[in-house]
């Protein structure tokens, strides 16, 4: 029997990378794991709505640098950078009221996403938020699966909503594809995101998958030419 695993992780090693890149971790892995989904924790809460399409740590013995990566930097950089210095100071507060703050220097920089509607993350962002403004769900996933679709780089897409649909009494699950979603492909290159919309009368849980072709594909073009 196949099982249903995660996008990212079933490709980890093979076309991904890790999400927390350590180096000199000797004696303090405990610590650098705590501090790590503490951080993840909080950045997801607090910078809801800024459209994030990611969230990255590395670590050295001088330095904790976190990525961001969303497609409105200024929302979160704000006016000359206060934004991205008041994250930073309650990040230090949040690590060290845990006990989980280091000696490392800690960084913040924020990329920019250059095509946010190919992006898994920020497409589920937008579904939840035009959900949370009570549009109807299908036409919701069909403007959403078109507007992604008109993108060049994509081959695919599919959507998966969850929960009382429509504000009904029994929940139930709707799905919508569009192209080619090859999960069990491994040089697929398939962006995978969750995300909840909260309603009034409870959360609608929501799946983006989008296939944007294969990794290697070009490699093995080259011979035949």
């Amino acid at each position: 029997m196949s099982h249903t695993v995660h996008p990212y992780a079933h490709r980890l090693g093979i076309i991904r990378d890790w999400k927390s890149r350590w180096f000199g971790v000797k004696g303090k892995y405990q610590s650098y794991l705590k501090g790590d989904i503490l951080i993840r924790e909080y950045l997801e809460t607090r910078l809801r709505g800024m459209y994030v399409a990611d969230i990255n740590v590395e670590r050295n013995e001088k330095i904790l640098r976190i990525i961001i990566k969303t497609s409105r930097p200024g929302m979160i950089i704000g006016k000359s950078g206060e934004g991205a210095t008041k994250i930073k100071a309650e990040i230090i507060n949040l690590l060290r009221k845990n006990k989980a703050l280091t000696t490392q220097e800690l960084k913040i920089d924020i990329e920019e996403v250059k095509s946010p509607e190919s992006n898994s993350a920020i497409v589920a962002y937008m579904i939840a938020e035009a959900l949370e403004k009570r549009l109807p769900f299908r036409r919701v996933m069909k403007q959403t699966i078109d507007k992604v679709m008109m993108n060049r780089d994509v081959k695919g897409i599919r959507v998966y909503l969850g929960g009382r649909l429509g504000g009904a009494e029994m929940a139930r699950v709707e799905e919508l594809k569009k192209g080619r979603v090859p999960l069990q492909t491994l040089r697929a290159d398939i962006d995978f995101a969750t995300e909840k919309a909260h309603m009034t009368y409870g959360d609608i849980g929501i799946k983006v998958w989008i296939y944007k072709g294969d990794i290697f594909a070009e490699k093995n073009k080259q011979p035949q030419k």
